[in-house]
């Protein structure tokens, strides 16, 4: 199959977990920029990348690149690239999105109506018709322009990779499902080892630690854009690919994964989504108040996305408590580790323990720390990754 260049945006800082797993699906990785991995495949990586990459946030085919100091030069330049290897005649084809950095064009409006007079241009040489119908597939374009560099790229995902298709009922400040495996993945926490969340809300963390224990890759049940590409992407690789991500999965795995939360809808939500994931039985749901937290097992872990308090200010007394509860009733597990993503100012000094490490990420917009508190290996282990 011919080799195309994919490019798989992610959540800044999540480049390193984004790498390995490109590597562990056995691809070669070009370049690392911030927030994206650009790796060289085939149309199997497109729907092995689609299917089971569980920290990207989608999959771009690179269509071209050149520098464009000028509206003039982003016009011819994106006219040179050949679409018509890319897009039949009857194609439904648009810029949908535009960013821009470090460069005069800025306008994201004016690039996409530019843009898309070239590509008709382009075309219109190629199929030798002025008027495209534009109602076959969906081709949607994305095109980042950094220090005047233009790279354009074919969307080949459609909604987020992060939509699972899982999470049919939400509770207020869910974190992004994509998110929450990086971070997972970002400890060195296994399918056989403990793991809590006691501000599980809808159930994200639970349920991607579940997947990932049983081996069920995220995009597994949901649909792609490029599925009806039938030209680049043959739907017989598709098939293949799922079906080669289902004879993998492991869903009668045992764990001790559980989730609690305070609030009772937000632990029905949260059984609802497992079950709609297909890992309910994996994970155990719980009403419980933070200050009750306990396990009877030994170097489990903790991970969670804790309220962080409407307004984010420090002297925040429900917050600074609830932080407080946490931090006692973690020093009372023996031997657990503990991880959480938190944009609350005072997280350490209200745990009353200060993070082994902390790492700045962003949840959305919003700039957070994830805050690592690592405890004892069990004895007998190999070195883990930390």
């Amino acid at each position: 199959m011919q080799t195309m260049e994919l490019i798989a945006p992610c959540h800044f800082g999540m480049e390193s977990v984004l790498k390995r797993e490109i590597y562990d699906l056995g691809y070669d990785i070009t370049s690392v920029d911030n927030g994206r991995v650009t790796f060289a495949g085939d149309a199997e990586a497109v729907a092995r990348a689609n299917i089971g990459l569980r920290s990207a946030e989608r999959i771009l085919l690179k269509a071209g690149e050149f520098k464009a100091a000028s509206f003039d030069d982003l016009f011819e330049g994106t006219k040179a690239i050949p679409w018509a290897d890319y897009l039949p005649a009857d194609a439904r084809f648009w810029v949908t999105k535009a960013a821009s950095v470090r460069t005069r064009l800025f306008s994201p409006s004016d690039i996409q109506s530019i843009m898309k007079k070239a590509m008709v241009d382009s075309m219109a040489g190629h199929y030798r018709v002025s008027v495209f119908p534009e109602d076959g597939a969906s081709y949607p374009v994305r095109v980042m322009i950094k220090d005047d560099i233009v790279t354009v790229a074919l969307d080949t995902t459609g909604e987020s990779l992060h939509k699972r298709g899982y999470r049919k009922y939400a509770v207020k400040a869910p974190i992004a499902e994509n998110l929450a495996a990086s971070l997972l993945m970002l400890t060195p926490w296994s399918a056989e080892r403990i793991l809590v969340d006691p501000f599980c809300g809808s159930g994200t963390f639970p349920i991607e630690a579940a997947l990932m224990s049983a081996n069920i890759a995220p995009g597994l049940y949901r649909s792609f854009t490029a599925e009806t590409w039938n030209g680049l992407i043959p739907a017989s690789v598709w098939k293949d690919i799922r079906e080669e991500a289902s004879e993998a999965a492991d869903p009668d795995i045992e764990t001790d994964i559980q989730g609690y939360d305070i609030d009772p809808a937000a632990i029905e939500a949260a059984r609802n989504n497992a079950r709609l994931a297909g890992v309910d039985k994996l994970i155990h749901f719980q009403v419980r108040d933070v200050s009750r937290l306990s396990h009877h097992g030994k170097y489990g872990f903790l991970i969670a996305n804790p309220p962080y308090g409407e307004r984010l200010l420090k002297d925040d007394p429900e917050i600074w408590q609830l932080y407080a509860a946490l931090g006692e009733r973690f020093k009372a597990l023996d031997s657990w580790s503990m991880y959480l993503i938190s944009a609350y100012e005072q997280t350490e000094a209200a745990l009353g323990i200060k993070a082994a490490k902390n790492r700045k990420i962003y949840n959305g917009m919003l700039r957070s720390y994830f805050y690592q508190f690592p405890g004892p290996k069990p004895a007998g282990r190999r070195k883990e990754r930390s």
